[in-house]
């Protein structure tokens, strides 16, 4: 009985061992291949390889793709550090001047923006009211761009013949660093594109291709969105912006204060005196019809509530005081 027992665990013994043997062997070199063609196709996970995508001709695993990104973004980077030998800056001005008519001086400067290679961005004409006696006075707003090596000599014509100049601004901002690096990031993605193109052309299956294609869109819509920084960048230091706020001579005048005239300080006192008596008559007429019977209403139910608590209180004293005089009694 117990012989065939032991050959039963001999035989099932030696299979494990051979199935070890053969696991161990073979098992790599088919895991590996295995290996190879998803990452090859961008996958993970199980699944046996199709027949017909040989490993040398899949296309770039994702993280090659990810290095050489990096790779390109970091040369374009030191590119375009060695190859901007100026600073990229962003000039503006902004002042108000007082002229004697400013729908002139507004013709002149659109014109002036013309002529050295601009364009007027905005400009608008409006009344403005000054004084006791609310004087019509016009004032007008106007805002263009000239290149931004002109932007001296354009403030200098601007304010040529002007009456007074109330204030006047002119900032600069650095966007040298910014600039730069958006061209390491358009270079970069320009790189994945190129990749990315190249590994949908090796690829086979329609699943592969959707991804790579989806993967495609998403780089292209972030290069125009970098291409399109770069030209504001571009186009803001390349044209100074200048905001001007035109003024007549009339607005900035002193205020003069007339004679006093005692006639009119007592007419305003007598209508004072009228609004106060006609008011104080509407309170009286209220007080009579409205106020006083609603206290009236009010105060009745309150009066015999306060009537029936006193009486109640009595009865209660009054049988408290009888009690003790029969304790007494019994004393």
């Amino acid at each position: 009985m117990k012989r065939p027992i032991l050959i039963i665990i001999s035989v099932i013994t030696v299979f494990i061992l051979l199935g070890t043997s053969v696991m161990y062997l073979f098992g790599p070199k088919y895991g590996s291949t295995f290996s190879n063609v998803s990452s090859n196709l961008g996958y993970g996970g199980g699944g046996a390889p199709e027949a017909g995508i040989a490993p040398a001709e899949a296309p770039m695993p994702a993280t090659d793709l990810f290095a050489a990104e990096d790779a390109a973004r970091t040369s374009a980077s030191n590119a375009d550090q060695q190859a901007v030998q100026e600073r990229l800056v962003i000039k503006n001005a902004d002042l108000a001047i007082v002229v004697k008519d400013p729908q002139g001086r507004m013709k002149q400067i659109s014109d002036l923006a013309v002529e050295m290679g601009g364009y007027v961005v905005s400009s608008n004409l409006y009344q403005s009211y000054y004084g006791p006696n609310s004087i019509e006075v016009p004032e007008a707003t106007i805002a263009i761009r000239v290149p931004s090596e002109k932007l001296d000599e354009a403030l200098e014509k601007i304010k040529a013949g002007a009456t007074d100049i109330q204030y006047e601004n002119v900032s600069g901002q650095d966007v040298t660093s910014q600039y730069v690096d958006l061209q390491s990031q358009l270079k970069a993605k320009q790189a994945a594109e190129k990749k990315l193109l190249e590994i949908l052309d090796q690829a086979q299956r329609a699943e592969d291709v959707l991804a790579i294609y989806l993967q495609v869109q998403t780089v292209q819509t972030e290069i125009e969105v970098l291409k399109g920084q770069i030209k504001y960048y571009e186009e803001s230091a390349a044209l100074s912006a200048i905001s001007v706020r035109l003024i007549a001579e009339e607005g900035t005048q002193s205020i003069e204060i007339g004679p006093w005239k005692p006639a009119g300080a007592v007419k305003d006192a007598i209508q004072d005196l009228i609004f106060f008596v006609q008011n104080f008559a509407e309170f009286l007429i209220r007080f009579v019809i409205l106020i006083l019977p609603s206290l009236i209403l009010i105060g009745i139910p309150l009066y015999l509530v306060y009537l029936g608590g006193r009486a109640v209180y009595r009865r209660f004293n009054k049988s408290k005081v009888e009690t003790e005089k029969v304790e007494e009694e019994k004393k």
